[in-house]
């Protein structure tokens, strides 16, 4: 093992600059080069590589988004493309590859060692929904800069008596909407994993009101209902909360609000806890490279950071907490 080369792709997530200066340093500690790739598999494909140093990646832990940049690539998802990329592995005498992103990520690292290059996973995306991790990388700084706009919010819906329905991202998981929600004291929950009955809603904000309740807080993940927003030619259709919003208004009769918070999640100063984790996960991926111990993605179980074959990774669904779903509801009852 002489050359990593680290890449970041799929949807940004703060915290993967965090872990890119991790991989970085501990690599050179231990007298490896490290290879930096822009743009993810894209890059990986055509070659955009460059040499990684000590200095470059100062002053980039409190930053978020990847200074190596993201993209989607169409290509790699080919045999033609994947040979390409393995042409540019040759070629940059890079021994091993190590990936920060989420599931797709990893599926395109395993497709790699599936062709002999060895590869490391490690899971970064706000949307906490990779099953061989009890947190990702992103998630916590995402819940937190939620959090801040319900904290804001509340404090219009208390002054002018309104229901806030608030949309989260998260088309297939609930994760952010559930953490966001209880930490929030949102009035009703709604997220893909659950169906949800709109009437019980209405009824719940309804009673909430007779109790003396100014407003209602309701978080809406974006894929709630099963129909999350259709890009059509670079705009996007009414999604989740104008759906579930307008229904509200019209049952209750009640003034009510829809806030998208949209791409604002994916941005901003990771915490303190995705700093910790980024770095972990970053040094734990090179010291699994240099134990011979890869096409594995890195993980956090029980507070113990581990490693996980690929294909046991991709197999796993990370379900959500529904301890934390019935006590939200018991709580935001009364």
């Amino acid at each position: 093992m002489r050359r990593i080369a680290v890449l970041t792709s799929g949807g940004d997530a703060p915290g993967m600059n965090p872990c890119i200066r991790a991989v970085v340093r501990k690599s050179l500690y231990h007298g490896l080069e490290v290879v930096g790739v822009r743009r993810g598999f894209h890059g990986l494909v055509t070659g955009d590589f460059m040499e990684m140093k000590s200095r470059m990646v100062g002053d980039i832990l409190q930053r978020g988004g990847t200074i190596l940049k993201s993209a989607r690539s169409e290509e790699f998802k080919t045999e033609e493309g994947r040979a390409k990329a393995l042409l540019q592995i040759r070629t940059c005498e890079i021994d091993a590859v190590v990936g920060i992103g989420g599931d797709g990520t990893f599926k395109g690292l395993h497709l790699l060692s599936e062709m002999g290059v060895p590869t490391v996973g490690i899971p970064a995306t706000i949307d906490n929904d990779v099953g061989s991790t009890e947190y990702a990388i992103g998630f916590d700084t995402a819940c937190n800069t939620v959090l801040d706009a319900i904290n804001k919010i509340r404090d219009t819906a208390t002054s002018h008596e309104r229901t806030y329905v608030i949309e989260v991202m998260g088309r297939d998981s609930g994760h952010i909407a559930l953490a966001t929600g209880l930490a929030g004291g949102a009035e009703s929950i709604l997220i893909p994993e659950i169906e949800y009955d709109i009437q019980q809603v209405c009824t719940r904000i309804m009673d909430g009101a007779r109790q003396g309740k100014s407003h209602s807080i309701v978080i809406v993940a974006e894929g709630a209902g099963g129909e999350p927003p259709v890009s059509t030619g670079g705009a996007f259709q009414e999604g989740a909360a104008y759906r579930i919003g307008h229904q509200i208004a019209n049952t209750t009769g009640f003034e009510t609000r829809i806030i998208v918070l949209g791409h604002i999640q994916r941005g901003g100063a990771p915490s303190v806890r995705d700093r910790i984790l980024a770095t972990m996960f970053g040094a734990k991926a090179v010291d699994l490279l240099l134990a011979g111990e890869d096409n594995a993605v890195v993980g956090m179980c029980a507070n113990q950071v581990r490693a996980i074959p690929f294909d046991e990774a991709l197999a796993m669904k990370r379900p959500i907490n529904m301890d934390y779903y019935e006590l939200a509801n018991i709580l935001s009852n009364l």
